[in-house]
């Protein structure tokens, strides 16, 4: 028992800290955003931070990606406590609400870059430490770049979702608006029931990872190209 907790103790120490810091500075990038294009909710209500205790969620951004982790999932998913953002305080509504959604997959990138950067460092780390912090920038680098494909997905309420709303004309915006009551369940069906549907039948029904794995090994790449690390 004990031979096996070390190794595990090790592999979530180096997934904790990127997974915190992708999920809760996603959402601070939102609240930042929306209050500069005038809706200062997130702003009064203390979520414009880089604390992450102020958009932990215990089960999201703790319980659910920790429960992946162990049970050795093909994914790691969290999320934190939504920002709140009042649409109808921007100052231009439609055009700013673009801005605002695309505020949170921007930051993942730009997180995802700098770990790119911050590998660099490694050299002047001790032997053992070096390879230790080294994981936690890989695991930064995938971790963020999954969080900004995932959340571009055109589908409400996820960012990519309100950035499509806000940019595609009125005749498909609105149907596509509309389907935000039900965008949720779409995404857990897509995320989980049709994974284990494909397992009990032998099939490969795991759709977001068709939809992600090419993308995200293109801007990994990329990432890792402009920071030098390859």
């Amino acid at each position: 028992m004990t031979q096996n907790l070390g190794p595990l103790i090790y592999t979530v120490s180096t997934w904790v800290i990127p997974a915190i810091l992708a999920i809760t500075l996603h959402e601070a990038a939102h609240g930042f955003v929306a209050h500069r294009f005038g809706d200062d909710t997130a702003w009064r209500q203390g979520r414009v931070t880089l604390n992450p205790l102020s958009h932990v969620d215990p089960f999201g951004t703790i319980l659910l990606p920790g429960l992946l982790l162990l049970s050795h999932a093909p994914f790691l998913f969290g999320y934190a406590r939504p920002v709140p953002v009042n649409f109808r305080a921007l100052r231009h509504p439609r055009r700013d609400m673009v801005w605002v959604a695309a505020a949170g997959p921007a930051a993942n990138i730009l997180m995802a870059t700098i770990a790119g950067l911050m590998a660099h460092a490694a050299d002047f780390l001790p032997i053992g430490v070096d390879q230790w912090f080294l994981e936690n920038i890989e695991n930064a680098i995938v971790l963020n770049v999954i969080l900004a494909l995932f959340n571009m997905i055109p589908l409400p309420p996820l960012d990519g979702g309100r950035v499509a709303v806000g940019s595609l004309p009125n005749a498909l915006a609105f149907p596509l608006a509309r389907l935000e009551q039900y965008g949720t369940a779409i995404i857990v069906g897509l995320l989980v029931i049709l994974p284990m549907i494909g397992a009990q039948l032998g099939v490969d029904l795991n759709v977001m990872s068709w939809l992600l794995s090419g993308p995200e090994n293109a801007v990994v790449m990329a990432i890792l190209h402009v920071t030098g690390n390859i």
